[in-house]
């Protein structure tokens, strides 16, 4: 660490640059001698990557910046706050801490918090941050937190992991043994130091992948953040060996939306079908990634559409988790009677339809935008039909 980097003037130049071109400047350079213009740049990026992530941190001056891809990386205010919320206890033990955002948000919740980092210079702005963010209660060690456990006889109430994909892991299917640390070798040997576990895994992780290498599944949190599905969190408990429990939320501004099943019982459920009713009910991505297909049917008590359409409808107006439409026109796919309506502006969205939204903005020259909504897709007499809607808020 530059200590440098928080001299009242350089925080000022790394405040009025936040939104300065970065190839400009480094063409530019900076005149300072304490710290080289790399290094600030590396700060300025970091921060303004922070800015809504990290609000805590990006609003105190004496903050220290690791590398960008430690903040892309790191877990968002929103989502640490959440996965704390889950647990409690006397103590708690983070392997593999990073920016130190979760430990910040244990740490309102336990009384006592380790966060083991293996990067000495992480290691390190971490400890320095927590002293800025007035927090007492939160142990930095310099470690490989496996190993760490590994020659300790500690036990903690919780331990948390958030493992890392190998860089020559390849395309986006993955398994927990393709990480780092590997969960899966090590589960045996963390069990002797907790009864309860949590990982955080990518949302490119398969669910079935992830519960065919581990044992002792809880529950499985998936965690949307404005539609968009960001991590999944895995509770496992030593004394666990009933039906998994899938608890899926989408979180946009206040509102939260959940939607909870048994996993067992969505394989054992079939869903109830009609054609499109009055209101027309799409779920959220943490639902979509979930596969709850046919227990969103049955708790909600609305009709799909088709099989694999995983479109819902209604006749009455019900609240549900996910974007809700009213169903102004139902059409056949056809190109003439679809040039017939004229549309040159809609939101367009496919579901099982053999052409993607590109294809048809292009065929038909209907711009993105407006009030309209359009749905693609395909009923349960598998006619290809168009839903025009309007959605309501």
């Amino acid at each position: 660490m530059n200590k440098a980097i928080l001299n009242t003037e350089i925080q000022e130049f790394i405040n009025l640059n936040l939104d300065t071109n970065i190839s400009a400047l480094l063409l530019k350079g900076t005149s300072f001698s304490e710290v080289d213009t790399k290094t600030l740049i590396e700060q300025i990026e970091a921060k303004k990557r922070s800015k809504t992530k990290l609000s805590t941190w990006f609003s105190n001056e004496k903050i220290y910046y690791p590398n960008k891809l430690n903040i892309e990386q790191t877990s968002s205010e929103t989502t640490a706050k959440y996965k704390s919320e889950l647990l409690e206890g006397h103590s708690i033990i983070d392997l593999t801490g990073g920016f130190g955002v979760d430990c910040f948000y244990f740490s309102k919740r336990f009384k006592t918090v380790k966060h083991c980092e293996i990067n000495k210079m992480l290691s390190g702005i971490v400890r320095h941050n927590f002293i800025q963010l007035n927090v007492q209660n939160i142990v930095t060690v310099q470690t490989d937190g496996i190993n760490y456990l590994k020659k300790s006889s500690q036990t903690y109430d919780w331990i948390y992991i958030d493992p890392s994909r190998r860089h020559d892991s390849k395309g986006k299917v993955f398994f927990l043994k393709d990480c780092l640390p590997n969960v899966p070798q090590h589960l045996e040997m963390l069990f002797k130091h907790s009864k309860n576990i949590m990982i955080k895994t990518s949302p490119l992780l398969d669910l079935s992948f992830g519960i065919s290498e581990l044992s002792h599944v809880k529950t499985i949190h998936i965690v949307a953040i404005n539609n968009e599905v960001k991590e999944l969190l895995w509770v496992l408990d030593k004394d666990y060996n009933g039906s998994i429990n899938i608890e899926t939320v989408n979180i946009k501004n206040d509102n939260i939306a959940k939607f909870d099943f048994l996993i067992n019982e969505e394989q054992h459920t079939e869903s109830n079908y009609a054609k499109p009713l009055t209101y027309l009910y799409e779920p959220n991505a943490s639902i979509l990634k979930a596969g709850a297909f046919n227990q969103v049917a049955k708790q909600l008590g609305v009709f799909k559409l088709h099989k694999h359409s995983h479109l819902y409808t209604s006749e009455g107006l019900i609240k549900f988790p996910g974007r809700v439409f009213k169903i102004e026109k139902i059409i056949l796919y056809n190109k003439k009677e679809l040039k017939k309506m004229a549309f040159t502006k809609a939101n367009i969205a496919t579901r099982n339809f053999p052409e993607t939204v590109q294809q048809i903005r292009k065929k038909f020259k209907i711009k993105d935008g407006g009030n309209i909504y359009m749905f693609f897709t395909t009923n349960v007499e598998d006619n290809k039909i168009i839903l025009i809607t309007s959605k309501i808020e």
